[in-house]
């Protein structure tokens, strides 16, 4: 099968109970199952140090798993780097280009790399971006090398591009351009992208999957309809004040004291309301909670019962 055949018949990327360790102790992926769909936004989130660079790490071929598999495309990116990398465009969280060159030279110097390179899509993307060619990388600001590097991860028009922590440490006008119109028109174009971030807000925006991972471990995985369609917020008055949480069923976490609790619960709207009406609670308010409320009350459930255990 040619590379082209590969990367239009495969997943872009699969992982197969990946684990990573660093020496004897530190545990930076355990067992992570991870499909990622293609033609679409995917989001990985969680908090820095949850492992979320070492996953693309290894679909760039530079770690090699302690154990389980990774593919992109199908193919093995330690066995394969050069077939992976030529349907991949990266973007990492250190803009880690060649300060000494100009934005003109980065433009040569990546197109020899690509033999698809896209003149008049990299033209296009340096005035979109307002980049002087004759500039030096070193003299341009933060947000400015995070256009520039994402002109060389772009302009050839990658199957899969790949942003860890793209915003990280940009104004907003910047986050705007990376994360609205340039991911969702990658994405529009029948490819796919694949971005890590802590910035919940900005992955609701623009993502159509989410993996959230904590501790090296996914804690849930969905499209973000699913998500949001199956968590709720309740928050419920009791008659008497209680000492403890309510043991409402399908719940992650609480807030709250005495009479009044608010609870962030996942399952059908429904059944949450039977079961809280069951416990003699008033339903005072129910809504929609923000990927960043759902992320926490997950990490929250997992901590609890990694304490249990």
């Amino acid at each position: 099968m040619s590379e082209d055949s590969a990367a239009d018949s495969e997943r872009p990327v699969v992982a197969t109970a990946l684990t990573r360790r660093f020496g004897r102790k530190t545990v930076a992926l355990d067992n992570v199952d991870l499909e990622v769909p293609r033609g679409g936004v995917f989001g990985l989130v969680g908090e820095n140090g949850a492992g979320k660079t070492t996953f693309i790490k290894h679909l760039l071929g530079l770690l090699k798993p302690t154990a389980g598999t990774v593919r992109v495309f199908g193919i093995d990116p330690i066995k394969e780097p050069e077939n992976v990398l030529a349907h991949i465009g990266y973007l990492s969280e250190d803009r880690d280009l060649p300060r000494w060159m100009r934005v003109r030279e980065l433009m040569l110097y990546t197109q020899a790399f690509y033999p698809k390179w896209d003149h008049a899509y990299a033209e296009q993307l340096r005035e979109t971006f307002d980049l002087d060619p004759r500039a030096k990388l070193k003299t341009l600001s933060r947000g400015q090398l995070a256009q520039a590097g994402l002109l060389a991860a772009l302009a050839h028009r990658p199957d899969l591009l790949l942003l860890d922590e793209p915003s990280s440490g940009l104004d907003p006008v910047v986050r705007r351009d990376i994360l609205g119109a340039i991911i969702r028109t990658v994405a529009d174009e029948g490819r796919t992208v694949l971005f890590s971030s802590h910035l919940l807000d900005e992955v609701e925006r623009v993502a159509d999957t989410v993996a959230m991972i904590h501790q090296g471990r996914v804690v849930l995985c969905g499209t973000m309809d699913n998500i949001k369609g199956s968590h709720y917020r309740l928050t419920l008055r009791f008659q008497e004040a209680l000492r403890s949480a309510p043991a409402l069923l399908g719940a992650l976490s609480y807030e709250g004291s005495d009479r009044e609790w608010t609870a962030i619960c996942d399952g059908r709207l429904d059944q949450l309301k039977q079961a809280a009406v069951a416990l003699g609670a008033d339903i005072l308010e129910e809504s929609v909670p923000s990927l960043e409320e759902i992320f926490v009350a997950r990490v929250r459930g997992a901590r609890h019962t990694k304490a249990e255990d």
